[in-house]
């Protein structure tokens, strides 16, 4: 199946970002720009993923979808489609090695919301997720890497 995703947005709680961002203009542009399938972004942020948690429900493929009443009425019939959301979330690991300080961004991907929560309950005990969108943590990258897999183990 082919499609054209969008994996790394960012949402209005993120720093340099349009405070007009919501799941349903992201819907709607992505609608509009032929996306069909778009990360979330920013769901370390507690605001953000509360009204993710509100806003989407599943889709029944493994993505989420807006729910029927959030969903714009005003798209021009060539441009509707069905939008899917994939929770997703940058993380930026500022940490020390080797004498070196070490910037790494990285892209998360999580299977569903619950995941979401669990690993932000391990990466609040880490740095302040309510500070921006894209947490910076003092973590090594390969550490933020384990602790993504604990928190999604079946």
């Amino acid at each position: 199946m082919r499609f054209l995703a969008d994996l790394h947005i960012h949402s209005r709680y993120s720093i340099a970002t349009s405070k007009d961002l919501s799941p349903e203009t992201i819907s709607k542009w992505a609608q509009l720009k032929g996306i069909t399938v778009i990360g979330t972004g920013d769901f370390t942020h507690p605001l953000w993923l509360a009204e993710l948690r509100k806003k989407l429900e599943t889709a029944g493929n493994g993505l989420f979808r807006l729910k029927n009443k959030f969903r714009a009425r005003d798209i021009p019939d060539a441009c509707k489609a069905d939008i899917f959301f994939l929770p997703s979330a940058e993380i930026s690991c500022v940490y020390s090695k080797e004498g070196k300080t070490r910037k790494i961004h990285s892209i998360v991907f999580v299977r569903d919301f619950s995941d979401a929560v669990k690993l932000n309950s391990v990466l609040a005990k880490i740095g302040r997720l309510a500070s921006d969108g894209r947490p910076i943590l003092k973590l090594d990258a390969k550490d933020l890497l384990k602790i993504v897999l604990d928190s999604s183990a079946p």
